[in-house]
């Protein structure tokens, strides 16, 4: 009985299969796998999917559904010449309106060469059908045109959690008093002090003007450039049914979401494949176990100052552990517990049991693969976020972080970070503990974030999910206006006030200067 039962209630809930395009032209390395995971999952369930990006898949996909490449051929190439021959370890010894600008010219080029790519644009002439666009957000509102073109609802994919930027477009509450901004250090457990607030409430205002008053037109004009009449990207900006969020609450600082914000942070990880025989032998001989290190896929190893590298080297070279490196160039006088690789499998290395540690540049996804896993980390934490989130896991005990930039980058300090992270069961402890919470979900996040993507097209674009702030201009949703109607009353009230005051003083003044002069003329007649 209960399985005719479960027959029903799938069919009540079905979606017949749909189409999907999903917008991920500039992701590359880590940032690719989510677009290509989210949209593969959408394809495994049946659905029709094109997936539009820069990069192609080596080997041919195996879906339920339809999955169709297109691919911009050079676009990832010629979007990132600008990193090229950057070096970003020293790069991000510039000033921070250098770094702003610089990463600011590479989106906007980013964007600006996608909208015209001839593949783009003939999609935006072609008379397809789709039932709802799926992209990345990261600066890139001109690719919301997608949406009008085919008049379907977008879904937005946040490769961090909730932020400025991304609560903003479906009018999601900024709580600045207690919620530090996404890239600011500081102990999410205790109240920001008075400083901290106003240091916090100043970035949350310099984002959103720079959004709205120089990101935004920058695209209209790319928008323009591209499409005769096009309409108002303030318009488009808003127009979202569904934001997925990468993050969990076991990872940022709980605060609210407006309904149609839905949290699958973790949807990426794949269960752990067979390793590579190197690798296993590797791993399963290590008897005093393993550290792995890894700085993600921008920052390059070999592109590291002689003094880090040696410094990493001396350390690592005198542990009785063995120690995975990813390091994209043979390494002089590599130590024998070392092997290096150009590129690494991490979430199955990181899935082996006798992982001991893992030393990350604290990159969200890397944070995230290593909370599933439950592996403690060294974060030696570089640019962007990486800070940020190396704090978050330091509070969050299974942490510790040692600044790439610090003057107490030196041996012995890391020698001793890794000895305490090591031989303090602690923060395995504490790593165990938080993959617990991360774990504990009603749904697997992959599952969710299908569900609501089929809900959004189930439901026409889920208009319903849309709170009304998203129509409130900034002065209106913060109640300024109300404010100053009550307080400059208020203000003129007392201005009125202090004058009269002060006018009384004065006739009071002068009455009794004339009394005693009075008084004086009298006693000297």
């Amino acid at each position: 009985m209960w399985k005719i039962a479960l027959v029903i209630f799938s069919a009540c809930y079905s979606v017949q299969s749909a189409r999907y395009l999903g917008l991920f032209p500039d992701a590359g390395g880590s940032h690719y796998i989510l677009g290509f995971k989210l949209m593969r999952a959408l394809a495994d369930a049946g659905h029709d999917v094109t997936f539009v990006s820069s990069i192609k898949q080596k080997k041919p996909l195996v879906t339920k559904g339809n999955f169709t490449e297109l691919i911009l051929e050079d676009l990832h190439v010629d979007t990132s010449e600008g990193m090229v021959d950057t070096n970003i370890f020293e790069f991000m010894k510039e000033s921070s309106i250098t770094i702003l600008g610089y990463a600011s010219s590479i989106l906007f080029k980013s964007s600006n060469d996608t909208m015209h790519h001839p593949k783009i644009k003939q999609l935006l002439n072609s008379n397809e059908k789709y039932d709802a666009v799926v992209m990345k957000h990261s600066h890139n509102d001109a690719l919301k045109i997608f949406s009008a073109v085919f008049n379907c609802p977008v879904i937005i994919l946040s490769d961090v959690g909730p932020n400025n930027l991304i609560n903003s477009v479906v009018g999601n509450p900024n709580e600045i008093s207690y919620i530090r901004h996404y890239n600011t250090p500081g102990n999410p457990e205790q109240p920001m002090t008075f400083l901290e607030r106003r240091y916090n409430l100043i970035l949350y205002m310099a984002e959103y003007l720079c959004a709205q008053y120089h990101t935004l037109p920058v695209h209209q004009r790319i928008l323009e450039s591209v499409i005769n009449n096009p309409p108002e990207i303030t318009d488009l900006y808003n127009n979202v049914s569904l934001v997925l969020l990468n993050s969990h609450t076991s990872i940022y600082t709980p605060q609210p979401l407006v309904p149609n914000m839905v949290e699958i942070g973790g949807y990426h990880i794949d269960p752990p494949k067979k390793l590579p025989q190197d690798l296993q032998h590797f791993l399963d001989d290590a008897k005093d176990g393993v550290i792995y290190f890894n700085m993600g896929s921008i920052l390059q190893g070999k592109d590291m100052p002689e003094d880090r590298k040696k410094i990493l080297v001396n350390v690592l070279g005198r542990l009785k552990q063995k120690v995975i490196w990813k390091f994209e160039e043979d390494l002089p006088g590599k130590p024998s517990n070392m092997l290096i690789k150009k590129w690494l499998p991490q979430q199955d290395i990181l899935a082996h049991p006798n992982i001991r540690l893992f030393i990350t540049h604290g990159g969200l996804l890397s944070i995230i693969e290593t909370i599933y896993h439950g592996v403690p980390i060294l974060a030696i934490p570089v640019f962007g976020d990486q800070p940020a989130n190396a704090e978050r896991a330091v509070y969050s005990g299974y942490a510790l972080k040692l600044d790439y930039h610090g003057n107490d980058f030196t041996e012995k300090r890391l020698n001793s970070l890794i000895d305490e992270l090591l031989n303090n069961p602690k923060y395995k402890d504490n790593a165990q503990r938080t993959s617990k919470l991360f774990h504990d979900r009603p749904m697997k996040p992959l599952d969710t974030a299908v569900y609501w993507m089929e809900y959004v097209v189930r439901n026409n674009g889920a208009r319903h999910l849309r709170v009304g702030g998203i129509n409130l201009p900034w002065y209106q949703y913060y109640l300024v206006d109300v404010a100053l109607f009550v307080l400059v009353p208020l203000l003129i009230g007392l201005i009125v006030i202090v004058i009269y005051i002060k006018k009384l003083v004065k006739v009071i003044v002068n009455y009794r200067y004339r009394n005693e002069n009075e008084k004086m003329r009298k006693k000297n007649y």
